[in-house]
């Protein structure tokens, strides 16, 4: 948050010397001439990894959590827009976002968040434990064919970052579970080798499955949509399996 709040420092003359790169070179190939999707984590500064993008040319429309305080949110979208973005609300913003891809836009989705099972969403093995989250990522490459390119910022000495593009998610005849899942297989490494920025204060393991194999936190609950969606997940990987 206090990074935050210092961005205004951030240019896009200066923003070098404070956040490296990593594998920048397929993504811009990707998001140079056509529109791009940046599946993003709650891991370390991804604010600065949202900023930039920005300066590195890869703008793009991004919907925001409207804070409880909406004397905040003028603040906080002031911050999140000076390299470039265009926040949306979160009403009706999947709309919102598939327009604007079909025009060629660019957007980015924070992707490791539990989400209530009645929402669209998917259950993933995350460490072993099944949780809830997003498809919307999943649904926008089937409606739009845009590219899904995992990223996240991760801490290095004095202040400093790194910004780390992962390969492009190969989506072609993936269900909406193998591709939401390729994208945390693609960042769960990164979590093993380095747990602490990962922002573990979120109850990521929100649901469990009526019969669990394994302990999940203490807030965990069962719920009869998600195990309506493991169940789905399991006949969709049978049905594969045999094809």
């Amino acid at each position: 948050m206090l990074d935050l709040l210092w961005s205004p420092c951030l240019t896009a003359e200066n923003f070098s010397r404070y956040i490296e790169l990593e594998n920048l070179a397929e993504t811009a190939r990707h998001g140079s001439e056509r529109s791009i999707m940046i599946a993003c984590y709650h891991y370390g500064n991804f604010e600065w990894l949202s900023l930039a993008c920005g300066f590195l040319d890869l703008k793009g429309t991004i919907i925001s959590q409207e804070f409880k305080n909406s004397l905040l949110d003028p603040i906080f979208k002031r911050l999140r827009e000076q390299s470039g973005h265009e926040l949306i609300a979160r009403q009706g913003g999947i709309v919102r976002l598939y327009k604007v891809l079909r025009r060629k836009g660019r957007t980015a989705l924070l992707v490791d968040l539990t989400l209530h099972p009645k929402m669209p969403t998917v259950a993933i093995d995350c460490f072993g434990l099944k949780t809830s989250v997003t498809s919307a990522h999943a649904w926008l490459n089937e409606q739009t064919g845009v590219p899904v390119i995992p990223a996240h910022c991760e801490p290095l000495p004095n202040g400093r970052y790194r910004l780390v593009f992962h390969p492009k998610i190969e989506t072609a005849g993936r269900s909406y579970q193998q591709i939401a899942q390729a994208c945390w297989n693609s960042f769960e490494p990164y979590v093993r080798k380095n747990p602490a920025p990962w922002l573990w204060m979120y109850k990521h393991w929100r649901y469990k499955p009526a019969i669990a194999d394994r302990p999940y936190p203490f807030y965990a609950r069962s719920h009869r949509r998600f195990d309506k969606r493991i169940a789905a997940d399991d006949e969709n990987k049978a049905a594969s399996v045999k094809m």
